[in-house]
Protein backbone atom coordinates (compact mmCIF):
# COMPACT_ATOMS: atom_id res chain seq x y z
CA UNK A 1 0.00 0.00 0.00
CA UNK A 2 1.83 3.59 -0.68
CA UNK A 3 2.42 5.87 2.05
CA UNK A 4 -0.27 8.42 0.71
CA UNK A 5 -2.89 6.28 1.33
CA UNK A 6 -2.22 5.75 5.21
CA UNK A 7 -2.64 9.77 5.78
CA UNK A 8 -6.06 11.31 6.95
CA UNK A 9 -7.51 14.05 4.11
CA UNK A 10 -6.57 17.27 3.70
CA UNK A 11 -7.88 19.79 5.92
CA UNK A 12 -11.35 21.20 4.21
CA UNK A 13 -11.59 18.28 1.76
CA UNK A 14 -13.72 15.36 1.81
CA UNK A 15 -12.79 12.07 1.32
CA UNK A 16 -14.61 10.59 -1.98
CA UNK A 17 -16.88 7.54 -1.57
CA UNK A 18 -16.19 4.86 -3.68
CA UNK A 19 -18.69 4.29 -6.84
CA UNK A 20 -21.34 1.76 -6.61
CA UNK A 21 -21.83 0.36 -9.58
CA UNK A 22 -25.35 -0.52 -10.28
CA UNK A 23 -26.69 -4.01 -10.10
CA UNK A 24 -26.28 -6.50 -12.87
CA UNK A 25 -29.49 -6.22 -15.07
CA UNK A 26 -30.84 -2.86 -14.06
CA UNK A 27 -32.56 -0.42 -16.31
CA UNK A 28 -30.76 2.46 -17.01
CA UNK A 29 -32.20 5.60 -15.23
CA UNK A 30 -34.55 7.44 -17.59
CA UNK A 31 -34.66 11.23 -17.68
CA UNK A 32 -38.06 12.46 -17.51
CA UNK A 33 -39.60 13.98 -20.51
CA UNK A 34 -43.26 16.06 -21.51
CA UNK A 35 -44.99 13.57 -23.66
CA UNK A 36 -46.26 14.91 -26.08
CA UNK A 37 -43.98 18.78 -25.96
CA UNK A 38 -44.13 19.03 -29.96
CA UNK A 39 -47.80 18.83 -30.41
CA UNK A 40 -48.64 20.75 -27.50
CA UNK A 41 -46.40 23.77 -28.66
CA UNK A 42 -47.58 23.92 -32.05
CA UNK A 43 -51.70 23.64 -30.65
CA UNK A 44 -50.45 26.58 -28.38
CA UNK A 45 -48.88 28.63 -31.43
CA UNK A 46 -52.39 27.69 -33.61
CA UNK A 47 -54.35 29.15 -30.62
CA UNK A 48 -52.50 32.28 -30.26
CA UNK A 49 -52.18 33.19 -34.08
CA UNK A 50 -56.10 32.51 -34.05
CA UNK A 51 -56.80 34.88 -31.27
CA UNK A 52 -53.82 37.43 -32.30
CA UNK A 53 -55.02 37.66 -36.09
CA UNK A 54 -59.00 37.08 -35.72
CA UNK A 55 -59.82 37.63 -32.57
CA UNK A 56 -58.81 41.25 -32.15
CA UNK A 57 -60.18 42.75 -35.31
CA UNK A 58 -63.70 43.37 -35.33
CA UNK A 59 -65.46 40.37 -37.41
CA UNK A 60 -62.91 37.77 -36.77
CA UNK A 61 -63.00 35.42 -39.35
CA UNK A 62 -65.96 37.11 -40.96
CA UNK A 63 -63.30 39.02 -43.09
CA UNK A 64 -61.61 35.54 -43.63
CA UNK A 65 -64.82 35.04 -45.88
CA UNK A 66 -65.42 38.24 -46.73
CA UNK A 67 -61.98 39.06 -48.86
CA UNK A 68 -62.34 36.47 -51.58
CA UNK A 69 -66.04 36.62 -51.81
CA UNK A 70 -65.61 40.22 -52.72
CA UNK A 71 -63.03 39.87 -54.50
CA UNK A 72 -64.73 36.81 -56.50
CA UNK A 73 -67.80 38.84 -56.99
CA UNK A 74 -66.20 42.07 -58.17
CA UNK A 75 -64.04 40.35 -60.69
CA UNK A 76 -67.52 37.83 -62.09
CA UNK A 77 -69.14 41.47 -62.38
CA UNK A 78 -66.66 42.94 -64.70
CA UNK A 79 -65.99 39.89 -66.73
CA UNK A 80 -69.82 39.68 -67.34
CA UNK A 81 -69.98 42.96 -68.48
CA UNK A 82 -67.61 42.26 -71.44
CA UNK A 83 -68.57 38.57 -72.40
CA UNK A 84 -71.80 36.90 -72.55
CA UNK A 85 -70.67 33.22 -71.12
CA UNK A 86 -67.63 32.68 -69.31
CA UNK A 87 -65.50 29.67 -71.09
CA UNK A 88 -66.92 26.54 -68.70
CA UNK A 89 -70.62 26.58 -67.27
CA UNK A 90 -72.34 29.33 -67.57
CA UNK A 91 -72.05 31.00 -63.82
CA UNK A 92 -69.01 33.64 -63.73
CA UNK A 93 -69.11 33.40 -60.02
CA UNK A 94 -67.94 29.82 -60.31
CA UNK A 95 -65.76 29.87 -63.32
CA UNK A 96 -63.74 32.09 -61.32
CA UNK A 97 -64.25 31.30 -58.10
CA UNK A 98 -62.21 27.60 -59.23
CA UNK A 99 -59.44 29.67 -60.15
CA UNK A 100 -59.17 32.25 -57.57
CA UNK A 101 -59.31 30.65 -54.29
CA UNK A 102 -56.96 27.52 -54.91
CA UNK A 103 -54.36 30.80 -56.36
CA UNK A 104 -55.41 32.31 -53.04
CA UNK A 105 -54.83 29.21 -50.72
CA UNK A 106 -51.09 28.80 -52.55
CA UNK A 107 -50.31 32.57 -51.69
CA UNK A 108 -51.70 33.02 -48.24
CA UNK A 109 -49.93 29.75 -47.15
CA UNK A 110 -46.63 30.93 -49.06
CA UNK A 111 -46.95 34.57 -47.13
CA UNK A 112 -47.39 33.32 -43.93
CA UNK A 113 -44.63 30.54 -44.26
CA UNK A 114 -42.14 32.48 -45.09
CA UNK A 115 -43.10 35.15 -42.22
CA UNK A 116 -43.09 32.40 -39.77
CA UNK A 117 -39.81 32.80 -37.99
CA UNK A 118 -40.55 37.07 -37.91
CA UNK A 119 -43.71 36.42 -36.50
CA UNK A 120 -42.80 34.02 -33.42
CA UNK A 121 -39.42 35.08 -32.79
CA UNK A 122 -40.11 36.26 -29.30
CA UNK A 123 -41.22 32.76 -28.62
CA UNK A 124 -38.19 31.23 -30.17
CA UNK A 125 -36.19 32.54 -27.67
CA UNK A 126 -37.85 29.57 -25.40
CA UNK A 127 -36.02 26.14 -25.56
CA UNK A 128 -39.56 24.57 -25.66
CA UNK A 129 -40.39 26.49 -29.09
CA UNK A 130 -38.47 25.35 -31.93
CA UNK A 131 -38.36 27.07 -35.64
CA UNK A 132 -40.02 23.66 -37.37
CA UNK A 133 -43.01 24.58 -34.69
CA UNK A 134 -43.54 27.84 -35.55
CA UNK A 135 -43.24 26.71 -39.49
CA UNK A 136 -45.69 24.10 -38.92
CA UNK A 137 -48.01 25.42 -36.96
CA UNK A 138 -49.03 28.76 -39.26
CA UNK A 139 -49.04 26.19 -42.39
CA UNK A 140 -51.65 23.81 -40.53
CA UNK A 141 -53.62 27.01 -39.19
CA UNK A 142 -53.92 28.76 -42.55
CA UNK A 143 -54.37 25.53 -44.71
CA UNK A 144 -57.15 24.39 -43.13
CA UNK A 145 -58.44 28.33 -43.20
CA UNK A 146 -58.13 28.70 -46.75
CA UNK A 147 -59.72 25.04 -47.21
CA UNK A 148 -62.64 25.88 -45.00
CA UNK A 149 -63.55 29.34 -46.79
CA UNK A 150 -63.09 27.38 -50.38
CA UNK A 151 -65.82 24.69 -49.02
CA UNK A 152 -67.86 27.12 -47.80
CA UNK A 153 -67.97 29.85 -50.64
CA UNK A 154 -67.94 27.29 -53.33
CA UNK A 155 -71.22 25.54 -51.66
CA UNK A 156 -72.82 28.80 -51.16
CA UNK A 157 -72.39 29.35 -54.97
CA UNK A 158 -73.41 26.16 -56.06
CA UNK A 159 -76.56 26.06 -54.01
CA UNK A 160 -77.55 29.77 -54.52
CA UNK A 161 -77.06 29.72 -58.45
CA UNK A 162 -77.61 28.02 -61.22
CA UNK A 163 -74.27 26.62 -62.26
CA UNK A 164 -75.30 23.16 -63.64
CA UNK A 165 -71.85 21.79 -62.02
CA UNK A 166 -71.31 17.86 -61.15
CA UNK A 167 -68.37 17.79 -58.19
CA UNK A 168 -65.51 14.91 -58.08
CA UNK A 169 -64.29 14.94 -55.09
CA UNK A 170 -61.11 13.75 -55.90
CA UNK A 171 -59.88 16.32 -58.74
CA UNK A 172 -60.87 18.89 -55.71
CA UNK A 173 -59.23 17.91 -52.90
CA UNK A 174 -55.75 16.97 -55.19
CA UNK A 175 -56.07 20.47 -56.01
CA UNK A 176 -56.20 21.56 -52.62
CA UNK A 177 -53.42 19.51 -51.84
CA UNK A 178 -50.95 20.77 -54.56
CA UNK A 179 -51.71 24.14 -53.79
CA UNK A 180 -51.08 23.50 -49.84
CA UNK A 181 -47.69 21.49 -50.68
CA UNK A 182 -46.63 24.29 -53.28
CA UNK A 183 -47.20 27.55 -50.35
CA UNK A 184 -45.08 25.40 -48.23
CA UNK A 185 -42.41 24.52 -50.31
CA UNK A 186 -42.07 28.28 -51.66
CA UNK A 187 -42.83 29.60 -48.22
CA UNK A 188 -39.76 28.14 -47.01
CA UNK A 189 -37.47 28.60 -49.32
CA UNK A 190 -38.47 32.76 -48.75
CA UNK A 191 -38.26 32.66 -44.99
CA UNK A 192 -34.75 31.92 -45.35
CA UNK A 193 -34.18 34.02 -48.09
CA UNK A 194 -36.45 36.90 -46.49
CA UNK A 195 -34.07 36.93 -42.97
CA UNK A 196 -30.73 36.40 -45.17
CA UNK A 197 -31.63 38.79 -47.61
CA UNK A 198 -33.60 41.89 -46.46
CA UNK A 199 -34.26 42.69 -49.91
CA UNK A 200 -35.58 39.66 -51.56
CA UNK A 201 -39.28 39.94 -50.29
CA UNK A 202 -39.76 43.16 -51.92
CA UNK A 203 -38.23 41.76 -55.50
CA UNK A 204 -40.10 38.51 -54.78
CA UNK A 205 -43.20 40.50 -54.72
CA UNK A 206 -42.55 42.78 -57.63
CA UNK A 207 -41.23 39.50 -59.69
CA UNK A 208 -44.55 37.58 -59.06
CA UNK A 209 -46.92 40.08 -59.80
CA UNK A 210 -47.78 38.56 -63.61
CA UNK A 211 -48.07 35.28 -61.64
CA UNK A 212 -52.11 36.02 -61.18
CA UNK A 213 -52.98 36.18 -64.77
CA UNK A 214 -50.18 33.55 -65.74
CA UNK A 215 -51.49 30.51 -63.46
CA UNK A 216 -55.23 30.44 -65.54
CA UNK A 217 -57.37 32.32 -62.93
CA UNK A 218 -58.30 34.03 -65.82
CA UNK A 219 -58.05 32.37 -69.21
CA UNK A 220 -58.07 28.48 -69.38
CA UNK A 221 -54.99 27.04 -70.30
CA UNK A 222 -56.40 26.07 -73.59
CA UNK A 223 -57.41 29.27 -74.97
CA UNK A 224 -53.58 30.82 -74.63
CA UNK A 225 -51.90 31.24 -77.59
CA UNK A 226 -49.04 28.36 -78.54
CA UNK A 227 -46.28 30.17 -77.65
CA UNK A 228 -47.48 31.02 -74.19
CA UNK A 229 -49.03 27.39 -73.65
CA UNK A 230 -45.22 26.13 -74.09
CA UNK A 231 -43.80 28.35 -71.42
CA UNK A 232 -46.32 28.45 -69.16
CA UNK A 233 -46.73 25.13 -68.88
CA UNK A 234 -44.08 24.81 -66.53
CA UNK A 235 -45.58 27.43 -64.02
CA UNK A 236 -46.94 24.25 -61.56
CA UNK A 237 -50.05 26.83 -60.18
CA UNK A 238 -51.35 26.53 -64.10
CA UNK A 239 -52.04 23.05 -62.95
CA UNK A 240 -53.71 23.65 -59.83
CA UNK A 241 -56.15 25.76 -61.15
CA UNK A 242 -56.82 23.18 -63.80
CA UNK A 243 -57.08 20.28 -61.97
CA UNK A 244 -59.48 22.11 -59.68
CA UNK A 245 -61.55 22.83 -62.58
CA UNK A 246 -61.64 19.43 -63.57
CA UNK A 247 -63.52 18.74 -60.34
CA UNK A 248 -66.07 21.19 -61.56
CA UNK A 249 -66.64 20.87 -64.52
CA UNK A 250 -67.01 17.02 -65.84
CA UNK A 251 -66.62 17.91 -69.92
CA UNK A 252 -63.12 20.18 -69.10
CA UNK A 253 -60.37 17.35 -69.32
CA UNK A 254 -57.41 19.40 -68.84
CA UNK A 255 -55.35 16.85 -69.74
CA UNK A 256 -51.97 19.18 -69.86
CA UNK A 257 -52.18 18.99 -65.79
CA UNK A 258 -49.42 16.95 -63.67
CA UNK A 259 -49.75 16.68 -60.04
CA UNK A 260 -46.89 14.35 -60.45
CA UNK A 261 -44.35 17.61 -61.42
CA UNK A 262 -46.23 19.75 -59.22
CA UNK A 263 -45.25 17.35 -56.32
CA UNK A 264 -41.77 17.20 -57.24
CA UNK A 265 -41.80 20.90 -57.60
CA UNK A 266 -43.35 21.27 -53.88
CA UNK A 267 -41.00 18.95 -52.28
CA UNK A 268 -37.99 19.60 -53.73
CA UNK A 269 -38.79 22.84 -52.09
CA UNK A 270 -39.91 22.00 -49.08
CA UNK A 271 -36.62 19.57 -48.93
CA UNK A 272 -34.44 22.63 -49.81
CA UNK A 273 -36.13 25.08 -47.43
CA UNK A 274 -35.91 22.50 -44.52
CA UNK A 275 -32.35 21.96 -44.44
CA UNK A 276 -31.79 25.56 -45.01
CA UNK A 277 -33.66 26.31 -42.10
CA UNK A 278 -32.01 23.98 -40.14
CA UNK A 279 -28.86 25.96 -40.77
CA UNK A 280 -29.45 29.42 -40.89
CA UNK A 281 -32.02 29.97 -38.37
CA UNK A 282 -30.46 30.66 -35.10
CA UNK A 283 -28.63 33.46 -38.02
CA UNK A 284 -32.09 34.62 -38.83
CA UNK A 285 -33.05 35.14 -35.51
CA UNK A 286 -30.27 36.94 -34.43
CA UNK A 287 -29.63 39.76 -37.09
CA UNK A 288 -33.56 40.50 -37.07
Amino acid sequence: MPPEALLPPAFGTTAEAPAVPPPVGAAPKRVQTRPFATGRTIIALILREMSTRYGRSPGGYLWALLEPLGAVALMALAFSLLMRHPALGTSFLLFYATGHLPFTLYQSVMNVVARSLNYSRPLLMYPAVTWLDAVIARFLLNTLTGMMVSYILLTAIISLTDTGAVLQIGPILMAALMAAALGLGVGCLNCVLNGLFPTWEMIWSIATRPLFLASGVLILYEDMPRVLQDILWYNPLLHVTGEMRRGFYPMYSADYVSPVYVFLIALTCIAAGLVFLSRYHRTILNDG
